[in-house]
C-alpha cells in the first residue's frame, strides 16, 4: 500500500494578520487628525474663493426657434427628407424627425462659417484655424431640440451680454438665409425654378431686341403688313405655349413618374403643339385654318422680308414667354407667402442682466468638500498603514525597501 500524503500547513498570507477596523476606529482617527484635516480644508476653502472671484463672469442669452407644424410641412416633408441625405453639411444631416434635421442644420458648416465671417469668432475666441473653432464652438454655443414640444432652444455663452444676444439671435438669420438657399419646401422650389427661367427668358429677350434693330438697321424695313404680323403673332402665342408646357412638365417630373397622368396629357400635348408649329413653319403648309381663316406658311413670305420676319417673330415669342413667366412666378411666390416660415423664432435674445456662470458657491463648496475628504481618506490610509506594519514586521521591512527602490537618488 501506498504511504499516504503528508499533510501541509497552509502557508499564512499577510492578509490574514490584516488589522481589523471598526467605525469607532475610524471616527478616532478623524478626531486625531482634526488639526491638519481642518488647516488644509480651511487653506482649500481660501485658495478655490480667490480662484471663483478671480473667473470672468460669463451670460447665456437664449433664443427659441419654432419649426412649422405638421399640416405646414404637407408640402414639404419630401423636401425635407431629401435634404437628409446632404452630406455636405456638418458631416451628414440624416435625421428622423424635422426638428433633429432644423438642430443638425444650425450646426452645419455653413451656419457656422457664416457666424464666423460674421463676428470673427476666430479672433475673440483665439484660434487660429476653423477646423479647430468647429471643435471649440460647443462651449459657447449650444443648440438643442425639445422632443415633446419641438420647439428649438440657442444659447449663447459669452461674457459681454449683449455679444451674447446677437450671437443667439444671428442663428435665426443665417437659418433663413440657408433654407432658402437649399428651397425646402415644394413652393421655394418652383419659386427658384421660375425665377432662373424669368432670368434667361429676360437676357434672351434683350438679345431678340437687339438683332431685331440690326436687322432693321441693315434692310431699312420698320413696319410688317398686317398679314405677316398676324402670323408672326399666331407662331408666337404657339412657340409660348409650348414652351410653358415644356416647363411645366419639368416641374411636374420632379415628383411624378412618366405614368402620372398629367405627364402623358402634357407629352400629348406637346406632340400636337409642335406638330402644328412645324405646319406653319413648313414652306409647304397653308390653305385655312380650322375658322376658315387663310393661313399662309411662313417659309412662303417674300424673301426679302423673311430675316425681318424671324428677327420680329422671335421679340414677340421672348415677350410672350416672359410674360408667361412673370405670371407663374408671381404664383409660386405667393404661394410662397401663404407658406409658414420654416422656423419661426419665438423668443428674440435679450442682453442678461445676470450672468449664468461661473457659480461661486458651488465653486468654493465643491474644492473644499474635495479636499476635505482627500485629506480624510489620506489620514485614514496613513494610521491603517501604520497599524498593519506594526501588527506585521516583515510588512513594514518589506515597505521599507519599496520606498528605498522608489526613491529618486542622487
Amino acid at each position: 500500500m501506498n504511504a499516504p500524503a503528508p499533510v501541509t500547513a497552509p502557508v499564512a498570507d499577510d492578509f490574514d494578520e490584516r488589522p481589523q477596523v471598526g467605525f469607532v476606529d475610524l471616527l478616532t482617527w478623524l478626531g486625531e487628525g482634526k488639526k491638519p484635516i481642518a488647516t488644509v480644508t480651511a487653506v482649500a476653502a481660501v485658495v478655490f474663493l480667490g480662484i471663483s472671484l478671480l473667473l470672468p463672469n460669463v451670460y447665456t442669452a437664449r433664443t427659441t426657434l419654432l419649426p412649422a407644424n405638421s399640416q405646414q410641412q404637407s408640402n414639404s416633408s419630401a423636401a425635407l427628407a431629401a435634404l437628409g441625405s446632404l452630406g455636405g453639411l456638418a458631416g451628414g444631416l440624416a435625421a428622423k424627425t424635422p426638428e433633429e434635421l432644423y438642430v443638425n442644420l444650425l450646426r452645419s458648416d455653413s451656419v457656422q462659417r457664416a457666424l464666423d465671417a460674421r463676428f470673427d469668432l476666430r479672433k475673440r475666441y483665439d484660434i487660429p484655424t476653423y477646423e479647430v473653432l468647429r471643435g471649440t464652438m460647443p462651449r459657447y454655443i449650444r443648440v438643442t431640440a425639445d422632443k415633446k414640444s419641438g420647439v428649438i432652444l440657442v444659447e449663447v455663452d459669452d461674457e459681454d451680454p449683449k455679444f451674447a444676444a446677437d450671437l443667439a439671435n444671428a442663428h435665426s438669420t443665417e437659418i433663413s438665409k440657408l433654407l432658402g438657399r437649399l428651397a425646402v419646401s415644394e413652393a421655394q422650389q418652383r419659386r427658384v425654378f421660375f425665377e432662373q427661367q424669368l432670368k434667361d427668358t429676360k437676357e434672351n429677350l434683350i438679345r431678340a431686341e437687339q438683332a431685331l434693330r440690326d436687322v432693321q438697321e441693315k434692310s431699312g424695313m420698320v413696319v410688317l403688313d398686317k398679314q405677316a404680323e398676324a402670323l408672326i403673332l399666331a407662331v408666337a402665342q404657339l412657340k409660348t405655349r409650348i414652351a410653358e408646357r415644356e416647363i411645366r412638365l419639368k416641374v411636374l417630373r420632379t415628383s411624378a413618374t412618366q405614368e402620372n397622368p398629367e405627364v402623358r396629357l402634357l407629352v400629348s400635348e406637346l406632340a400636337a403643339l409642335r406638330n402644328e408649329l412645324g405646319r406653319m413653319e413648313s414652306s409647304n403648309g397653308g390653305g385655312t385654318d380650322k375658322e376658315g381663316n387663310l393661313d399662309i406658311p411662313i417659309g412662303k413670305l417674300p424673301s426679302t422680308g423673311l430675316e425681318y420676319v424671324r428677327a420680329t417673330r422671335e421679340v414677340k415669342f421672348q415677350e410672350t414667354l416672359l410674360a408667361g413667366m412673370l405670371r407663374q412666378y408671381e404664383i409660386a411666390k405667393m404661394d410662397e407667402a401663404k407658406e409658414a416660415p420654416a422656423l419661426q423664432q419665438v423668443d428674440v435674445a435679450e442682453p442678461p442682466d445676470r450672468k449664468s456662470k461661473p457659480k461661486r458657491a458651488s465653486v468654493v463648496l465643491g474644492g473644499t468638500f474635495t479636499a476635505f475628504l482627500l485629506m480624510a481618506g489620506w489620514t485614514i490610509w496613513r494610521r491603517y498603514g501604520d497599524l498593519a506594519r506594526a501588527r506585521n514586521p516583515e510588512l513594514d521591512a518589506r515597505m521599507t525597501v519599496l520606498r528605498g527602490a522608489w526613491r529618486l537618488r542622487r
